[in-house]
């Protein structure tokens, strides 16, 4: 076995490693392309899925808010068990869970239905969101990774746009339900190339201790807070005694959730995590683009179709400019993260445009410029783009190994969490407002339906009924009214938005420009268990090869790269 010289930083890579590394990535990118077709093809039908289930905006809401809950809460599960046991195993069982709960949720006949398989949905979804970048750490370095997380950002993309395009044409041809359907062929071949082509190195085995306390601990305090949030001054008045045992069950949760976390030998998630000043600052700024990435793939496609009378198809192609900025964003700045090592200033670029598209989306009416609509959506996705995948990057790059799992797993619970929250506060908002200005509005309302004739016992109806209307289909003179009370009451929940993506902005100035080392996990892992002392500091680092070392047999069978123990060539 010879050894290879030391790459320089801009040296081109290896092409055959190249192809090792795409080949291991191939399962891990499909799984990831799978679980967000799954996703965003129902998002564009979500209005008129909720429409014939006879739910209403609270229902919405909790429709997505359901699936970013148990996603949350399940992130760090998945990437405490990454630190213990088989990864590949583990990502194979979350696209299991997550395709079946998808395909079961096609079978709903209410929204409480819906809703719970949406839950399931969710705990497939943290696995597949924490493991693929616990496994990318294993074989990537974080210098070299930059150009692999374009990869991940242009899947996202493509099936960002081209889920909710295809899902707006099945929901118009076939029908809602065959949009839960779609992903199963997909999926299968997923677990078959994730078989064929993920060769991680052996590592040494774990026993698996679960914080089952702080699970159920954690749970609770979140599930509590959205539930107030979702139902006070629709169920219940805020000021009320409901509030009061509501809120202060969750303070309590908390508070017992940080105790027993400080006690237990394998917490959820350690809190001695954030000592490390770049992991505090990377949640904090983790929460903010959650609430952006989130919030914004929910409500502009309420936007698109109640605010401006779209079908499903037409929000599709509507949300395009978003996906488009993310797109951009996310590929070309992990290009360039890559070639120069550098990746303070894009981040900070990225918190600046995700603070302006927050904050312009606030604006918009039921008959703004489209042009300056798509400008504000684009805005916002390059900011995501650019902050949501690197400030996984940089914790990684300065957490231990030995840490990888629960750190990376610990960014992507708060990102979720912050998107759990955000989501259920905009949509509380949203619907507080649009009741609001239907209380306003009681007499164009009135003199809208009086206009209809025949017409109008039919709609009257349909608004006292309380399900979410379908704008698209009304009669002129009303669909004008709702267009622009939804506008409204949208563009109003944009407006919380903005104070998180200043606090992203501020976390995000200050965290510390470490340079990116060019070893994988397990070469630091090696490194760290051989004693190697030159190799214990990022200038030592620096000096070694990058290599992504994975094991793919040659043709003669025997180990093209490194062995089952990782050893390096």
């Amino acid at each position: 076995m010879s050894r290879t010289t030391p790459a320089s930083p801009d040296a081109p890579a290896d092409p055959k490693q190249h192809r090792r590394v795409l080949e291991a990535l191939s399962g891990l990118i499909l799984g990831m392309f799978v679980s967000m077709l799954a996703s965003t093809v129902v998002s564009t039908s979500l209005p008129t899925i909720i429409h014939d289930l006879e739910g209403d905006q609270t229902a919405f809401t909790w429709v997505i808010t359901a699936t970013l809950l148990t996603t949350a809460i399940s992130t760090p599960i998945w990437g405490k068990l990454a630190d213990l046991m088989n990864r590949k195993v583990l990502y194979q069982l979350a696209i299991v869970i997550f395709i079946v709960a998808s395909a079961a949720a096609g079978f709903s006949t209410n929204p409480e239905m819906l809703i719970g398989f949406r839950a399931v949905q969710g705990i497939g979804a943290g696995g597949l969101a924490a493991l693929s970048q616990v496994i990318m750490a294993d074989i990537i370095s974080p210098r070299e990774r930059g150009r692999y997380m374009g990869l991940f950002g242009a899947v996202m993309a493509v099936a960002t746009i081209g889920g909710p395009l295809l899902g707006g044409v099945i929901a118009d041809a076939w029908g809602w339900r065959w949009n839960f359907f779609v992903a199963v062929p997909v999926a299968v071949l997923a677990l078959i190339i994730v078989q064929s082509t993920l060769h991680l190195p052996k590592r040494a085995k774990g026993k698996a201790s679960i914080d089952y306390v702080g699970i159920v601990l954690l749970s609770v305090a979140v599930g509590l807070l959205l539930v107030w949030v979702s139902l006070a001054g629709d169920q219940f008045e805020w000021a009320s005694w409901t509030t009061v045992w509501m809120v202060g069950g969750a303070l309590v949760a908390a508070v017992l959730f940080v105790i027993v976390e400080l006690r237990s030998r394998e917490p959820l998630i350690p809190l001695n995590l954030f000592r490390d000043l770049t992991f505090t600052l990377s949640v904090i700024a983790s929460i903010a683009t959650g609430i952006a990435m989130f919030g914004a793939s929910v409500f502009l496609s309420q936007y698109m179709q109640l605010a401006r009378g779209a079908t499903p198809t037409e929000a599709g192609i509507m949300t395009i400019p978003m996906i488009g900025g993310l797109l951009v964003a996310s590929i070309g700045v992990g290009a360039l993260v890559t070639r120069f090592g550098k990746w303070k200033s894009y981040l900070v670029v990225g918190a600046v445009l995700l603070t302006g598209g927050s904050y312009l989306l606030s604006t918009i009416h039921y008959d703004t410029n489209f042009a300056l609509v798509s400008l504000y959506m684009a805005m916002l996705g390059a900011g995501v783009g650019m902050t949501m995948q690197n400030l996984v990057l940089v914790v990684q790059n300065t957490t231990a190994p030995e840490r990888i799992g629960v750190a990376s797993s610990g960014v992507t619970f708060f990102r979720s969490l912050g998107g759990t929250i955000g989501v259920s506060v905009m949509g509380a908002a949203l619907a507080a407002r649009v009741t609001e200005l239907v209380a306003e509005r009681k007499d164009d309302i009135g003199a809208a339906l009086a206009s209809l004739g025949a017409d109008a016992p039919k709609w009257a109806e349909q608004l006292q009924s309380g399900a979410l209307p379908k704008v698209s289909e009304m009669p002129e003179a009303l669909r004008l009214v709702f267009e622009d009370i939804y506008a409204n009451g949208i563009s109003h929940s944009f407006l919380i938005a903005v104070p998180f993506a200043v606090i992203s902005l501020l976390a995000i100035v200050f965290l510390p420009n470490k340079p990116l080392t060019r070893m994988t996990t397990t070469e630091r892992i090696q490194a760290s268990e051989a004693d190697f002392a030159t190799v214990s500091v990022p200038e030592g680092m620096e000096t070694l090869t990058a290599t992504g070392s994975i094991r793919v047999p040659d043709a003669g069978g025997a180990a093209a790269s490194d062995t089952e123990g990782g050893g390096r060539r």
